[in-house]
């Protein structure tokens, strides 16, 4: 009984929040219902994390609770219907199934946390969990930049769009080997329609969700997006050139939405947003608001589309191409080191959104984005990592219990249960876990340097879930092969690297002396000098990182 399960899990959680008086709005992403709520105190955290349902619960601009793939999109409508027949004083916003409208993600962390002690000698996994919490509230507070804050409102509007793309990806791939195979002839062109409809239209659904997004109308966004993908604007001459349909793609669309955002609110308070007091001159008369704003807003932003935006953006989408492409075939190797290594870093500087519209663009171009491969090795040497800590601390069975619940997800992609759970805590295991994702990844350039390039159709999945939407420029099994030793490669030298260097003698024995052994009142062990300061975080797609919470696939970041 599925839906009995769901509604369960949902009427488990919504007393635990509060109450439905107390949610002010509704939303999920891949893995994550996402909540506001009017009064914090209101919420039970260690009642929520111990729900069997419940994987974790992460806070930033909304509550948002860890339920994994697949269950998320089936408890958020059942908890949407428990508050609807509680009948809420202020109704909640309720996004598409697909995806969230929250203003900002609630992904990354943006700073390097300071070094933590090293676990006492009766270290739990609810120890450790602990002081993974600790590092959040000390990192939460320095991830509200202005840059920060804009890049996570751009990592939002490509949110929704994950699972179109997942899907059209994936049928994309079936579409592909039944061509090459020369099965079922007359399906291949269905197939193509489909896989290739959406992306034809990807600008419009990106322009919606920015004016979204930025508290616009998001028709009016969509509807100067469309601008781009009309063939009609091969008529247009821009800077000497004819336009081509699609020209500037996302990054075109994502501008002109803006843009057409930042009309519409003049058009209605008299002043651009953020550029002074409103002036009573400047706004439209509320009489005729229905008729003037919404054609001043596509005209204006529409001509400047067209004589300025479409070739700017295309200029800089073909330049993002170029750079990928070439970066990969002359130092694929030491490329995929560095972006393997350091895409932690990224997530923890709140970086790594800025990377999402250039998978996006990639996609668009080429059919499938070099980068993500190679960034998803950050997750393969992180689980290598959470099995050397498995082997190594054989006595200390809440660390060990922690690690197997978390595994199956790590494998997936999912990495934050091991990152918060187990080795950022701990220190230096997160340290090798980043060596074996600059392996990993050292090992997907390589082979992209030898003209075998691996790409992903779709953002989104990273770890074993990735092998679906697997493309490259070879045939489908080479590909297959080099993405899997890739894997393989991260998941070796981060086992070895934390096996052999992850503990310092003094803190291996600590952690494997019996937590029962430990009298209440002792004194605990100071820092360990040798633990370098953990200042990463496996990505999640998507939302953000929290004690033992699982999110963002490593190859987002956008939960």
């Amino acid at each position: 009984m599925p839906d009995d399960k769901n509604r369960a899990t949902a009427a488990a959680i919504l007393p635990l929040v509060g109450g439905a008086e107390n949610v002010t709005s509704i939303a999920h992403c891949m893995t994550r219902l996402r909540l506001g709520v009017q009064d914090r105190s209101l919420v039970r955290d260690e009642a929520l994390k111990a729900l069997p349902a419940v994987l974790g619960v992460v806070e930033d601009d909304t509550y948002q609770i860890v339920l994994g793939p697949g269950t998320v999109a089936r408890v958020t409508p059942e908890f949407e219907r428990l508050v609807e027949q509680a009948g809420t004083p202020e109704p909640p916003s309720l996004a598409p199934a697909a995806g969230t409208r929250t203003p900002a993600s609630a992904q990354e962390p943006d700073a390097p946390p300071k070094t933590p002690a090293p676990a006492p000698a009766s270290s739990t996994a609810e120890e450790l969990a602990a002081q993974g919490a600790a590092l959040k509230a000390r990192q939460k507070a320095r991830n509200s930049t202005p840059v920060k804050q804009f890049l996570r409102r751009i990592a939002q509007i490509f949110v929704p769009l994950i699972p179109a793309l997942i899907g059209c990806g994936i049928i994309a791939g079936i579409n592909g080997l039944l061509a090459n195979l020369g099965w079922l002839p007359s399906v291949v062109p269905a197939l193509a329609a489909l896989a290739s409809g959406f992306m034809s239209l990807i600008a419009v659904f990106v322009g919606y969700h920015t004016a979204k997004e930025f508290g616009g109308t998001p028709i009016l966004g969509g509807a100067v997006a469309a601008v781009i993908v009309f063939p009609g604007v091969t008529h247009v001459t821009a800077f000497g050139q004819k336009l081509a349909p699609g020209q500037g793609g996302v990054l075109g669309a994502l501008a002109a939405a803006l843009l057409a955002v930042r009309v519409e609110k003049w058009c209605r308070h008299g002043v651009f947003p953020g550029r002074g007091k409103k002036r009573a001159w400047g706004k439209v008369p509320e009489a005729l608001d229905v008729l003037v704003t919404p054609t001043l807003t596509v005209l204006v932003t529409g001509l400047v589309t067209l004589f300025g935006l479409m070739f700017l953006a295309g200029e800089v989408s073909t330049a993002i191409g170029t750079s990928a492409t070439w970066l990969l075939a002359h130092g694929g190797a030491l490329a995929g080191l560095v972006l393997g290594g350091l895409f932690l870093p990224l997530v923890m500087l709140g970086l790594h959104q800025a990377l999402i519209p250039i998978h996006t663009t990639l996609i668009e171009q080429q059919g499938y984005t070099v980068l993500l491969p190679i960034l998803a090795m950050a997750g393969a040497g992180q689980v290598g990592a959470a099995l050397a800590v498995y082997l190594r601390l054989p006595r200390n069975r809440s660390i060990r219990t922690t690690i197997k619940s978390a595994l199956p997800a790590g494998f997936l992609g999912v990495g934050e249960p091991l990152i918060y759970g187990v080795s950022l805590p701990l220190g230096r295991p997160f340290i090798t876990a980043c060596i074996g994702g600059a392996c990993g990844g050292g090992f997907v350039g390589f082979f992209n340097q030898l003209g075998d390039a691996v790409g992903s159709t779709a953002i989104g999945p990273s770890g074993w879930a990735l092998f679906p939407l697997v493309k490259g420029n070879q045939d489908i099994a080479t590909t297959l092969v080099v993405y899997a030793l890739g894997l393989a490669v991260g998941y070796l030298t981060g086992f070895l690297a934390t096996y052999f260097f992850g503990f310092s003698k003094q803190l291996l024995t600590e952690l494997n002396a019996d937590p029962d052994a430990a009298a209440p009142g002792r004194a605990q062990p100071g820092p360990d000098p040798d633990i370098a300061a953990p200042h990463r975080a496996q990505p999640d797609s998507a939302a953000g990182p929290g004690p033992i919470a699982p999110g963002t696939p490593a190859g987002l970041g956008t939960g």
